[in-house]
């Protein structure tokens, strides 16, 4: 005789073909007979303390493994408290499928306060979001689920179970039977791609910007090499820091780099949308007359806002590798092209050296400790951004070598996720270092005293999981941006004060090595510490508040922009026509 499948057994053999080995889930009798067949099988079940916290974990595992994220939450509670993870992960564009388990069918009202078979919270803020109708189809679902989160621009996915079909007996593996969907990837039209190289041939100041779509879409290699031989210019922003080393020479990020973007006469966008942190692509962040290429997976995300000269629908890495042949092929020269950056951005790059070498007062200076935290961390390493005001110091410090390598909580500005993206992208790097037999890839999340109050326990399943990650907050005592704009605005403060908390004591209430420091000699043997841990680690640094007010008078210092945003209203009508 044959074995005999739960629902959830089936569940578990659907997922182990799309390459997941861990599943982040907020405890709960519903999923007990999914929770046993994973665990039976091998996979890694990390329990998240708050729904938003899970799904969050799931996105960082996505977006560092490259496989889609797994989340398992109940429906009643649950759902309403996923929000705001489900949302963040559809704005960055990550494959994570929620698994919701719903209460069983007979105890269904015929008029229920809220309809979950409707999933009305979560229509906006997934690409397709169903309700599994028979046990027997639970393998279907699944994959048409996964094929949704993965296809084109990729992005969350919600699938509602009710928890009766996990515990029922069924006769198959069904669709599980048989290899996952194949996703297929699409290549550049050939004429466009010479258009494209013509340009970038022809230009005096190119520059390219990479986004998540070169990340997922592995480009790194073919724009490698058009950064090398032909000599281009670079800027990462998002996941698509680190598809080209970031050396400050002729790879960047973006926001550091954005102030010399309206230089350049070329612009080549792989998988970014240009949408706020690219200035919408207008004047005044970009010449209103350069010539732009977009690169992009999903037509629709051609000519947002900006008419685009050379528009590409295509894979990212297989579209790089056709531009890269077809500039090669046109006999692209070796120059001093790629030179105009650095030039441009050398005050910028001058005072951000003055400020971290300056003596150091009674606090840390923010970008101190970001220099401080870059000296420990080897070219492999992942970085996780949160916060505002301590962000945008970060950027001014920490280099991202290696892609996928760089996670923070832009586009949709959540802050506080930065802690179960670290959560995430921790498990996915122990994974992956265990398939692949290689170093470990440390984890280590810079965040505020602010942003760090939303998530704090999820260090807690990663202390549980025996995960290893490193959280610095950078605690000024307030909410700093809104603190000094406040400051600026009514010459007084009102709701902005936290106090300087104790955040190492909390992670160590939740089983991690916590460090405080106060004074700027003991930062270095405190972060070190930290990183030798063997487990999670939560290093609380009193940093000089001070350095928020600077971020509100220094434009060489201010890496995260919205004054221009009003200002480039006018042209959206003109450059969108």
């Amino acid at each position: 005789m044959g074995e005999t499948l739960t629902g959830g057994m089936v569940v578990s053999r659907a997922l182990a073909r799309y390459g997941v080995r861990s599943v982040f889930a907020v405890a709960g009798a519903s999923h007990t007979h999914l929770l046993d067949a994973l665990d039976h099988d091998g996979f890694r079940v990390i329990s998240s303390r708050h729904e938003s916290g899970c799904v969050g974990a799931a996105d960082g595992y996505a977006r560092i493994s490259g496989r889609i994220g797994v989340a398992l939450i109940i429906a009643d509670q649950g759902t309403p408290n996923a929000i705001n993870g489900i949302a963040a992960a559809f704005h960055a564009g990550s494959p994570v499928l929620v698994l919701v388990a719903r209460l069983p069918n007979s105890w269904i009202e015929a008029e229920p306060e809220y309809d979950n078979a409707k999933h009305p919270l979560v229509g906006s803020i997934t690409k397709w979001a169903h309700s599994v109708p028979s046990a027997e189809r639970l393998a279907e679902f699944v994959d048409a689920a996964c094929k949704r989160a993965l296809s084109g621009r990729r992005g969350p996915v919600v699938l509602q179970v009710p928890q009766e079909f996990l515990g029922a007996t069924v006769t198959g593996l069904g669709a599980a039977a048989r290899p996952a969907p194949l996703i297929p990837r699409g290549a550049a039209d050939p004429a466009l791609v010479a258009q494209a190289a013509a340009l970038l041939r022809g230009a005096r100041r190119p520059l390219l910007v990479a986004g998540a779509g070169a990340a997922w879409g592995q480009a790194g290699a073919p724009l490698a090499a058009l950064v090398e031989r032909c000599d281009l210019p670079i800027a990462g922003n998002g996941l698509g820091r680190g598809v080209v080393p970031e050396d400050w020479e002729r790879s960047f990020n973006w926001p550091l780099m954005q102030i010399a973007a309206k230089d350049a006469d070329v612009v080549c966008v792989v998988g970014a949308r240009l949408k706020q942190r690219l200035g919408y692509g207008l004047p005044p962040r970009f010449a209103p007359d350069a010539k732009f290429i977009q690169v992009d997976v999903e037509p629709e995300e051609l000519s947002r806002n900006r008419r685009i000269d050379v528009p590409i629908v295509a894979d990212a890495g297989l579209a790089c590798q056709q531009v890269l042949d077809a500039m090669l092929a046109g006999g692209a020269s070796r120059g001093m092209r790629a030179n105009w950056v650095r030039e441009a951005l050398r005050e910028r790059l001058r005072h951000l050296d003055e400020i971290a070498a300056a003596p150091s007062g009674t606090a840390v200076h923010p970008l101190a400790l970001g220099r401080e935290i870059a000296r420990l961390l080897p070219e492999n390493a992942i970085v996780v951004g949160d916060g505002a005001d301590v962000q945008n110091w970060m950027y001014g410090a920490l280099r991202v070598r290696r892609a996928p390598g760089f996670l923070d909580h832009y586009p949709m500005g959540a802050m506080g996720t930065g802690t179960p993206l670290a959560v995430g992208a921790a498990a996915a790097a122990r994974e992956l270092s265990i398939a692949r037999r290689e170093p470990l890839r440390p984890v280590v999340l810079t965040t505020g005293d602010g942003s760090f109050g939303f998530y704090p326990a999820e260090l807690h399943a990663a202390a549980q999981a025996g995960l290893k990650l490193v959280c610095v907050v950078g605690n000024d005592g307030a909410w700093g941006t809104e603190l000094h704009g406040q400051l600026q605005a009514i010459k007084r403060t009102v709701n902005t004060e936290l106090g300087y908390a104790r955040y190492d004591l909390v992670g160590q209430g939740f089983g991690c090595h916590g460090e405080h420091v106060e004074r700027p000699a003991d930062l270095r043997p405190a972060l070190e510490r930290a990183f030798a841990a063997n487990g999670p680690s939560v290093v609380n640094v009193v940093i000089d508040r001070a350095a928020g007010a600077q971020l509100k008078s220094d434009p060489l210092v201010r890496m995260i922009l919205f004054d221009d945003l009003a200002g480039n209203l006018k042209y959206q009508h003109e450059f969108a026509s």
